[in-house]
């Protein structure tokens, strides 16, 4: 698999966007708004985290996919292009040495 299956999804949620067709759960979502699209995502990113957590890679696999087709919808709908995406990902890979320092609370205070 390469970046093409993520065009070509990316493409077809564009399409269902501008060219409503019947019976489409895409078109359902843009539909409802964008509060309908943030809940599928969260529901989708909660799924995912409690099937790897239950260490099924199959079943994970899966929410995965799931979080990536709703994270395209809410793209589409916010009008983010997937090459925005990928060009900050790009960035990110020339990174090293980038690991965050967390803030320390002291809990006697």
């Amino acid at each position: 698999m390469d970046d093409k299956v993520l065009y070509a999804l990316y493409e077809t949620v564009l399409s269902r966007k501008n060219e409503k067709k019947e019976g489409s759960y895409t078109c359902y979502l843009f539909e409802k708004g964008l509060d309908k699209i943030l809940k599928k995502v969260g529901e989708e990113c909660s799924e995912t985290i409690i099937a790897a957590k239950n260490g099924d890679n199959s079943e994970t696999v899966y929410e995965i996919s799931d979080l990536i087709y709703h994270l395209m919808v809410m793209m589409v709908d916010q009008g983010i292009a997937l090459e925005d995406v990928f060009s900050e990902l790009d960035k990110r890979s020339e990174k090293t040495g980038n690991l965050k320092t967390f803030h320390q609370v002291d809990k006697n205070t």
